[in-house]
């Protein structure tokens, strides 16, 4: 199994969330737009998780 790491060509801040779609063979606008959504809910800190990831992930590839 692949490592996720963040994306060098989809990336807009990061690219935490083009390598998650990446990853997991996602559609990135279909992802970036579901990030959103969960993260104006108040139930799914979006900012958070987002943050952790970054420090998480590895370096773009």
């Amino acid at each position: 199994m692949k490592n996720i790491h963040r994306s060098r060509s989809n990336q807009v801040f990061a690219g935490v969330i083009g390598g998650l779609a990446e990853h997991f063979d996602w559609n990135v606008g279909v992802a970036r737009l579901l990030f959103v959504v969960l993260t104006i809910t108040p139930v799914f800190p979006g900012l958070i998780v987002y943050l952790i990831l970054w420090m998480i992930m590895g370096d773009p590839v």
